[in-house]
């Protein structure tokens, strides 16, 4: 009996290992990664790089358009970007709208978020709290200063954000191709 427990115990220790090590290393083999993209790059710091893939929505303002006009990219070689409505050269660029891709951005949101809501809910407890308790609404001078600072900081934050990638000498577009071989 104890033989066939150990074979048991055996058998189903290797069959989790080879699942847990399928399960892990199936999603590194199943994800290709996209051998074209465009990169925005501000200086060589690789959290600042933005990448727009074939298939996504940019929005740009070219030397030719004095204004941002959207499109879908569709493809790119070594000298153009082809577009939905129209082929660029990455010279030819002026500016990226970049609010909905930058990192940055959403680490922002998220501060702007925490402490409005953190400033509205400390309010609204205190409120919460004080009618429950005295039957009356009453806020102490100390929450009203914490959330006031907390609503101030959110509302601080909220124009804060990047909006455009304007070319430079620091700002610089390339066509990135990878051959796989």
């Amino acid at each position: 009996m104890k033989k066939v427990r150990s074979k048991l115990l055996v058998i189903g220790t290797a069959v989790l290992t080879i699942f847990l090590i399928g399960l892990f290393t199936l999603p590194i083999h199943a994800q290709e990664q996209p051998r074209k993209f465009l990169l925005l790059k501000r200086g060589s710091n690789q959290k600042s790089q933005i990448r727009f893939y074939p298939g996504e929505t940019i929005t740009y303002k070219s030397k030719k358009i004095g204004y941002f006009v959207t499109d879908i990219l569709v493809n790119l070689d070594t000298e153009f970007l082809y577009l939905s409505e129209n082929i660029l050269k990455p010279s030819d660029i002026l500016e990226i709208d970049i609010q909905r891709k930058d990192p940055r951005n959403r680490t922002l949101n998220n501060l702007t978020a925490l402490s409005l809501g953190a400033g509205s809910m400390i309010i609204g407890l205190e409120g919460i709290n004080s009618i429950t308790q005295k039957g009356q609404l009453k806020i102490s001078a100390g929450v009203a200063k914490a959330s006031a600072l907390l609503l101030g900081t959110g509302l601080a934050l909220l124009p804060l954000r990047y909006k455009t990638f304007k070319l430079s000498d620091k700002n610089k577009i390339q066509l990135v191709l990878l051959e796989i071989e």
